[in-house]
């Protein structure tokens, strides 16, 4: 398994290809259903953005109430076609990459490979697992979502797999 971290160049980081583990470092950031409505609906109008989208990675996460002595509750992953209506649009403005869970749509597979994206999947199921990797937590946007807000999370040692490489190719055939 490859370590990878946010300190490496995105042309490194697109050199990873579909099935590919890695155990990744660094910043992501957390965004559901209605964080990626006001993203795009932002866009659409003209408006600046909450954050730079862009080498950004996007976690497909809503994460639990963080207990005492942790830096965040339970942080699974949640269903990533969800946010297929929203993926080409934010992958436009810079997104590199996107964490979430199952199959995306075919407009998010050309999307990824016209804008030199990847898609990983991380462990379903398994949210307190994945809570051991994060080190750091901070609301970055939209703190009125609750849950849903955009959270920066510093993680270590992260598993992902690559569900989506940026030639387009993809786990689920």
């Amino acid at each position: 398994m490859m370590k990878r971290s946010n300190s490496i160049l995105r042309e490194e980081f697109l050199t990873l290809r579909v099935s590919q583990k890695i155990l990744f470092s660094g910043i992501i950031y957390t965004a559901r259903d209605q964080a990626h409505k006001r993203l795009v609906e932002t866009i659409k109008k003209g408006g600046k953005l909450p954050i730079d989208l862009k080498d950004k990675i996007v976690y497909y996460c809503g994460p639990t109430k963080t207990p005492k002595g942790k830096a965040i509750g339970a942080c699974g992953p949640t269903t990533s076609s969800r946010m297929d209506e929203f993926a080409p649009c934010l992958l436009e403005k810079g997104v590199l990459g996107m964490i979430g869970k199952g199959a995306r749509s075919a407009e998010v597979k050309k999307a990824i490979k016209k804008y030199k994206g990847i898609y990983f999947l991380t462990y379903a199921g398994c949210g307190a697992l994945l809570s051991k990797f994060v080190c750091k937590m901070r609301v970055a946007a939209y703190k009125d979502l609750g849950p849903e807000a955009i959270h920066e999370l510093e993680v270590k040692d992260f598993p992902l797999i690559v569900g989506i490489d940026s030639l387009g190719r993809s786990i689920y055939g």
